[in-house]
C-alpha cells in the first residue's frame, strides 16, 4: 500500500505536478466508457525525466502508470488503480516536418486537427480522422490505432505511423522504425529489455506453427479494421518472417497496444497531399437500415472518400439539440437511415458527373427515395451532425441509454448487410433495439444497445450480448474491435477471439515487453470481468433532489448530470472554434472541462453521506472557474447544462454555508445602482480616482487592475420619461423595450440610442414599470429571488405580448432569461405562459432581422457608405438563439461588410471577470482570440459587441471601444 509520504516524495522530484486529491481522483477515475476505477494519483509530467521518474517509482513499489491523453476512450482504456499520466498539457509539441519527404515528427499530445491546421501551409495532412478529432490526441490515436470516416481512403493510424520513440518498463529509451533483416538480428543480439523484445517476436513468428494458427483465427485479411489484440498478424508479414518486401518495424505492435506495452514520447508520421479541393456529399434517404447497407456496396463502387451511417434514432437525437437543428438543413422527412457518400475531385464538372451517376444507379436499383447533394460550407454542418451522434445519444431520458458494448464490431463490407440482419435478430431476441450509425464504408457500424447498467439484470445483459455477438462476428470472421480497441471491454473475449494459443502469444509479448505488468495492466491481456468495475453499481439508486430550478427533462438533477458521456467534446481549444468551455480553453486543465463538473457531480451526489450533499468543496473546486457562459447548453452533444447545475449547485451550497459578502454585493447590482444613481458623480469619482478605486475594489473583492463600469447622469427610464415622444405616427407599430438594470444604469447611451432607431424605423416604444431581468441574482446562485422576479415579470407582460406587440431587450443575458431560466423557474401552472411570452420576445438584433424579412426594413432606410465592422457575439446569444441575426442586419446598409470574430466568450462573463482571483483567467481567456483579433485591425474598421460585459472586457483588454450593434445602425441612418 502507497502511503502519502510516498506520494509526496514523488511529487516533490517532479517538475511537473501529481496530485491525489479525491478531487483529482474522481475526475480521473473515468474516461468516455462504461468503466470507472478511482486512481492512486494523477501526473502532468513536464518532461522526459518526469517520465523516467515516474517509471522509476513504478518500479520501486509495483503500481502501475496508464498513459492518458485526451480521455476518450470507449473501451476503458485509461481508467486503472494506479497513477494516470496524463500528457495533454505538456507533451504537446510539433517537432519537426518534412514537407519534402511527407512526414512530421510530433510528441503525444498534439491534437489531431490542429497538427492538420500547422501542416496545410505545406499542402501536407495527417489522414486518420476520429469523431473527436478536434480534441484526439496523436498518442491516443496511436494507442487505440484509430480510424474514423475516412478510412476507406487512409486507413487506419497504423498506416501511418513511420517511427515511434518511447520509453521501455525500465525506462530505457528506445526508437522503433522500419529494421533491415540484419538491424533487426543485431537489436536480437542486445543483452537488454529492447535486445528481449526483439528476441520474444523472433521466438513467436518464426515457428510455422504459430504462423499457422495467427492465420487461420485471426480476422480475415478483407477486414481493413481489425484491433483484436496485438497485432502480430501484421507485424508477421514482413522480410523477417515472410518473402516480402516490408520490412520489420515494431510500430505496427505498438499501434493499438493501448499502452501496455511502452511509454511514447515522440512519434513521426507519414502525411499526404491535401485531399481534392471540389468535395460533394451525396445524402442518401433510405426506408430502412438494411436497404443503406446494400446502397453502401454501390456507393463504394464510386470510390467515395467516406461512407458514413445515420440511422433515425440519431436523427431524431438531433431534433433536441439546439446546435444540431440547424445542421438538419437537408433531411426531408424521417428516413429510417441516411447514408453520407463523400466524393472528392478535381474539378467540379468530374465530381458532378460522378454524383450523379451515383444516384442514377441507385434510383435504377430502386434503393433511397431523396438524394440531395450538399457542396461548399454546408458539407460541414452534415459532418458535425454525424460526428455530434456519440454524445446525442446519451440524451435519452432516464437510467436506460445507449451502451459501448458492441459498438466497435468490424467485418467484410460485402458481409455488413446480413451481418446487421443477423445482429439485429440476436437483439430483437432480448427485447432490444440498437443504434446504428458511422463507417458503413469500412465494414464497421457503431452498434449501441439500450441498456439500464444500474440493474442487476442490466449488468447481466451487457455481458450476454457481447458475448452473443463475439459469436456472430467469429462466424463472419470479423474483428470484435474495429477502432475502438479492446480495453476493458473486450480483452475478455480475446481468447475466444483468436484462440487460447494465440491469446498465450499475447501474454508471452505483454510478459517481455513489460515483466511487471506496469504499463496499463488489465488492458487486451488479463483483463477483469467485462461487466465489473462499471461507472453504475448493479442496484444503484439514483438520488432525487428537491430542486429551484427545473430538471424533470432529464428525470432531476442528478440524472442531468449523468448525461454526460465522457466524449470530452468539452476539450477542444479555441483554434477549433466555439464557445465551450472557456476556462478549459484558458487552463488546459481537465478539472475546468463541462465534463469534469459533471463527473464531480455525478460522484459526490451519488456517494455523499451529508445531510446536504451539495455543500462540497470538491464541487466548489470545479465549478470556480465555470463561466456560466451556457456555451455547453448547446454544443455539449449530450445537452449537459453546466451553467444550470451551478446555479441549482450555488443556492443549494449557501443553504448549509451563507451567502458571501461579494455575491450579496453582486446580486445587489440594482439596489445599490438606484442609490449610486442619485449622485452618480460621486460614484463615478469613487471608481476613477486611484486611491478611492483601489480601496473600494479591495473591500469588494474586485481585482485591482480591473476599470469598473460606470454610471450615466440619469437613467434611462428618467430620459425615457422625460423626452420620449413619438415623432410621427407610427405606422410600424409598437413594441414593448425591456429596460434591464445594465441599460438602465451603466449603458444609458446604448438605450436612447435604441429607442431613437426604433422610433425613426416608424415603430413605438413602449417602456413599462417591470422588475429587473434577475441575471445578477442568477449568475450568483440566489435562485429564490430570481423566481420571484421571473414571476413578476412574466405576470407583468404575459398579457400585453404578442407577435404583433413583441418584448425586445438590449442586453443578450438579460433579454434571453426570458427563453431560459425563466421557463425552468416557473412554477407548473405558468410554464406554459412563460412559453408563449418567450415567442414573442427578441433581442433588439432579432427583432430587426425578423422586420427586415418581412421587408419593413430595407437597405433604403440606411446609407451607402463603406464601412468594416467586427462583431463578437455573446455567448448566451450563441447557445440560445444565434449571431446570424446580428450579422444580416449590420450587413443591411449597402456597403456595410460585417464579419464574425471566431472568439468564443470574451472572458468576463458578468462578475466573473471583475473577481480578483479570476481576473488572471479572464484576461487569459480575452487573449485566445478576441484581443489579438481587435488589436490588429485598422482604426476604421469598426468593432461591434452586444454584450454590455463583452465590451468592457474588449476596452480592458484593447483599449478599443466597441460599439453596440444598434449604435452602428443608428449612425448609418439616412
Amino acid at each position: 500500500m502507497i502511503r502519502e509520504k510516498e506520494l509526496t516524495e514523488l511529487k516533490n522530484a517532479l517538475t511537473g505536478e501529481l496530485h491525489f486529491d479525491d478531487t483529482y481522483k474522481s475526475l480521473y477515475a473515468t474516461d468516455a466508457s462504461a468503466y470507472r476505477e478511482v486512481p492512486m494519483a494523477v501526473a502532468f509530467p513536464k518532461d522526459h525525466n518526469d517520465l523516467r521518474q515516474l517509471i522509476r517509482f513504478a518500479n520501486q513499489h509495483k503500481v502501475s502508470l496508464i498513459p492518458r491523453t485526451a480521455g476518450t476512450s470507449l473501451a476503458g482504456q485509461v481508467v486503472g488503480a494506479g497513477i494516470v499520466v496524463d500528457v495533454s498539457r505538456h507533451f504537446t509539441g510539433i517537432l519537426e516536418v518534412n514537407a519534402e519527404e511527407k512526414w512530421v515528427r510530433v510528441q503525444p499530445g498534439v491534437i489531431r486537427d490542429e497538427l492538420n491546421m500547422h501542416l496545410k501551409p505545406y499542402g501536407l495532412y495527417f489522414g486518420p480522422e476520429t469523431s473527436t478529432a478536434n480534441r484526439a490526441m496523436i498518442g491516443g490515436m496511436i494507442g487505440n490505432n484509430s480510424c474514423g470516416s475516412n478510412s476507406v481512403v487512409y486507413g487506419s493510424t497504423r498506416e501511418h505511423l513511420i517511427a515511434v520513440n518511447a520509453l521501455l518498463s525500465d525506462g530505457s529509451e528506445v526508437s522503433f522504425h522500419d529494421l533491415t533483416n540484419e538491424e533487426f538480428e543485431e537489436k536480437c543480439s542486445q543483452d537488454n529489455l529492447e535486445g528481449n523484445i526483439y528476441k520474444n517476436i523472433k521466438s513467436i513468428l518464426s515457428d510455422p506453427a504459430n504462423q499457422a494458427q495467427i492465420d487461420e483465427n485471426f480476422p480475415k485479411k478483407s477486414v481493413p479494421r481489425r484491433n483484436t489484440g496485438y497485432a502480430i498478424d501484421l507485424l508477421k508479414h514482413c522480410s523477417v518472417f515472410e518473402k516480402v518486401d516490408e520490412p520489420f518495424n515494431f510500430c505496427k505492435l505498438i499501434a493499438g497496444s493501448e499502452g501496455t506495452l511502452a511509454f511514447i514520447t515522440e512519434a513521426r508520421l507519414a502525411l499526404q497531399p491535401l485531399p481534392k479541393i471540389h468535395q460533394a456529399l451525396v445524402c442518401i434517404h433510405f426506408a430502412s437500415v438494411y436497404e443503406s447497407l446494400k446502397g453502401n456496396l454501390i456507393a463504394l463502387k464510386y470510390e467515395p472518400t467516406a461512407c458514413e451511417l445515420m440511422d433515425n434514432y440519431i436523427l431524431e437525437c438531433t431534433k433536441g439539440n439546439i446546435q444540431q437543428r440547424q445542421n438538419r438543413f437537408f433531411i426531408k422527412d424521417d428516413p429510417q437511415a441516411i447514408l453520407v457518400v463523400e466524393l472528392r475531385e478535381d474539378n467540379e464538372e468530374e465530381l458532378t458527373r460522378k454524383a450523379n451517376a451515383l444516384i442514377e444507379e441507385l434510383q435504377q436499383e430502386n434503393m433511397g427515395y431523396h438524394y440531395p447533394i450538399v457542396t461548399g460550407p454546408d458539407t460541414k454542418k452534415v459532418w458535425e451532425l454525424r460526428k455530434a451522434g456519440l454524445g446525442l445519444l446519451s440524451n435519452i431520458p432516464g437510467d436506460a441509454k445507449p451502451v459501448p458494448v458492441i459498438e466497435d464490431t468490424a467485418v467484410d463490407v460485402k458481409d455488413l448487410p446480413e451481418y446487421i440482419r443477423e445482429f439485429n435478430d440476436i437483439l430483437t431476441k432480448h427485447n432490444l433495439f440498437c443504434v446504428h450509425y458511422a463507417h458503413a464504408g469500412s465494414g464497421e457500424l457503431h452498434l449501441r444497445p439500450i441498456i439500464d447498467l444500474k440493474t442487476q439484470e442490466g449488468n447481466e445483459l451487457f455481458r450476454t450480448i457481447l458475448d452473443e455477438i463475439a459469436h456472430l462476428v467469429k462466424k463472419y470472421k470479423g474483428s470484435l474491435s474495429g477502432e475502438h480497441g479492446d480495453g476493458r471491454l473486450r480483452g475478455e473475449f480475446i481468447p475466444f477471439m483468436i484462440g487460447d494459443a494465440n491469446y498465450q502469444l499475447l501474454k508471452d509479448i505483454k510478459n517481455a515487453w513489460d515483466p511487471e505488468h506496469l504499463f496499463n495492466p488489465g488492458k487486451i491481456v488479463d483483463t477483469p470481468p467485462m461487466n465489473s468495475s462499471l461507472r453504475y453499481v448493479p442496484g444503484q439508486q439514483t438520488r432525487e433532489f428537491d430542486t429551484t430550478l427545473n430538471f424533470s427533462q432529464y428525470h432531476g438533477y442528478l440524472r442531468s448530470a449523468e448525461l454526460c458521456n465522457g466524449s470530452g467534446d468539452c476539450r477542444k481549444t479555441h483554434l477549433s472554434g466555439g464557445t465551450m468551455c472557456p476556462s478549459y480553453m484558458a487552463t488546459k486543465n481537465e478539472k475546468d472541462t463541462t465534463r469534469a463538473r459533471a463527473n464531480i457531480l455525478r460522484e459526490v451526489l451519488t456517494n455523499s453521506t451529508q445531510s446536504n450533499p451539495f455543500d462540497s468543496q470538491e464541487i466548489k473546486e470545479v465549478m470556480e472557474l465555470c463561466l456560466s457562459c451556457k456555451g455547453c447548453k448547446s454544443e455539449c452533444p449530450s445537452n449537459v447544462d453546466v451553467g444550470k447545475l451551478k446555479a441549482e449547485w450555488q443556492h443549494q451550497y449557501y443553504k448549509s454555508n451563507g451567502v458571501p459578502f461579494r455575491t450579496k454585493l453582486i446580486a445587489s447590482f440594482t439596489k445599490l445602482n438606484k442609490l449610486a444613481a442619485l449622485a452618480p458623480g460621486l460614484y463615478n469619482f469613487t471608481f476613477t480616482n486611484p486611491v478611492t478605486s483601489k480601496l473600494a475594489k479591495s473591500i469588494s473583492g474586485f481585482a485591482g487592475e480591473r476599470s469598473m463600469p460606470l454610471l450615466y447622469k440619469q437613467t434611462l427610464r428618467a430620459w425615457y420619461r422625460k423626452n420620449y415622444k413619438p415623432s410621427t405616427a407610427k405606422k410600424n407599430g409598437a413594441v414593448y423595450l425591456f429596460c434591464d438594470e445594465f441599460t438602465n444604469f451603466n449603458d444609458v447611451e446604448i438605450g436612447i440610442t435604441t429607442i431613437k432607431l426604433l422610433d425613426r424605423l416608424g415603430y413605438e416604444v413602449k417602456m413599462i414599470e417591470h422588475e429587473e431581468s434577475g441575471r445578477t441574482f442568477l449568475s450568483k446562485g440566489l435562485l429564490d429571488k430570481a423566481k420571484k422576479v421571473a414571476k413578476r415579470n412574466v405576470d407583468i407582460f404575459k398579457s400585453i405580448i404578442s407577435d404583433k406587440t413583441p418584448l425586445v431587450g438590449i442586453e443578450p443575458s438579460a433579454i434571453l432569461g426570458f427563453r431560459d431560466e425563466y421557463i425552468d423557474l416557473a412554477e407548473p401552472e405558468d410554464i406554459e405562459a412563460t412559453k408563449k411570452l418567450a415567442e414573442s420576445t427578441f433581442m433588439i438584433e432579432e427583432f430587426l432581422e425578423r422586420e427586415v424579412k418581412r421587408g419593413i426594413i430595407t437597405e433604403a432606410n440606411f446609407k451607402d457608405e463603406k464601412k468594416v465592422i467586427k462583431f463578437h457575439g455573446h455567448c448566451h446569444q450563441k447557445a440560445l438563439s444565434s449571431l446570424v441575426p446580428t450579422k444580416r442586419i449590420l450587413s443591411l446598409p449597402k456597403n456595410y461588410e460585417a464579419h464574425l470574430i471566431p472568439s468564443g466568450c470574451c472572458g468576463m462573463a458578468g462578475s466573473f471577470g471583475y473577481e480578483k482571483e479570476k481576473y488572471e483567467v479572464s484576461m487569459s481567456i480575452g487573449e485566445l482570440v478576441l484581443f489579438p483579433t481587435v488589436r490588429k485591425q485598422p482604426e476604421d474598421v469598426i468593432i461591434a459587441a452586444n454584450g454590455t460585459s463583452c465590451r468592457h472586457q474588449i476596452k480592458d483588454g484593447t483599449t478599443r471601444k466597441a460599439l453596440h450593434p444598434v449604435e452602428i445602425l443608428y449612425a448609418a441612418l439616412l
